[in-house]
């Protein structure tokens, strides 16, 4: 059912999207969609949960993945997985993380905005060894004015984006965030190369030889 509300959300819009269409799209009774979901509201909700949990889970995925030496690349990680996001996932361009049904759509005590700004602070804080209570105002800040600017980027230049403004939120991201997160914020070192068994030579070879004295 989620996958034929955000089917019909590209399609028709969250004004044309019905139960009556959500059940027919997904091949079920009307009365059985009623079941799990009192209305149309309650399934987009469960549909841009479904969207935070997949864009939180790509970020952690790739926090554990890649080697950030800097803050920034952590926050240019970000970028690019909700950027992908938009281009990628079905509805998500239309939907966001719910603002168009409801700014408090993901949690009724908070603004949309606010949850993704308190997850974000999770895991830069988690990937950076810093104070989450020190991140937390800087990233609300961040996340908003990166919103309204990549908003504006779509709004010109359809599904892809208009790339100079993308580049323009990320640098007034950066230029931002510079004068919050201490300078001397890095990520965890990188792996030592597990050595080679006896009698192999390793992937590095020469490279790894000791240099002569």
């Amino acid at each position: 059912m989620l996958t034929a509300t955000a089917e019909l959300i590209d399609e028709v819009g969250y004004d044309g999207l019905t139960t009556t269409l959500i059940a027919e799209r997904a091949g079920v009774a009307v009365g059985s969609l009623y079941q799990f979901f009192p209305d149309k509201r309650a399934v987009v909700q469960e549909l841009a949960l479904r969207n935070l949990e997949r864009f939180v889970q790509t970020i952690s995925e790739r926090f554990e993945t890649e080697r950030h030496a800097h803050w920034w690349q952590a926050v240019d990680t970000v970028f690019d997985t909700y950027l992908a996001m938009y281009r990628e996932v079905p509805a998500f361009s239309r939907l966001h993380f719910g603002d168009v049904v409801d700014l408090r759509l993901l949690d009724p005590g908070r603004e949309n905005n606010a949850v993704i700004a308190e997850k974000l602070t999770e895991l830069i804080s988690t990937e950076f060894d810093l104070d989450p209570a020190d991140l937390l105002l800087p990233l609300t800040v961040a996340v908003e004015a990166a919103d309204a600017v990549l908003h504006l980027a779509f709004r010109r230049d359809g599904p892809e984006g208009d790339r100079c403004m993308i580049s323009e939120a990320k640098d007034l991201v950066r230029g931002y965030l510079s004068t919050r997160i201490p300078e001397g914020a890095e990520g965890p070192p990188a792996p030592k190369p597990a050595a080679a068994p006896a009698g192999k030579r390793s992937a590095n070879y020469p490279n790894d030889l000791p240099s002569p004295r």
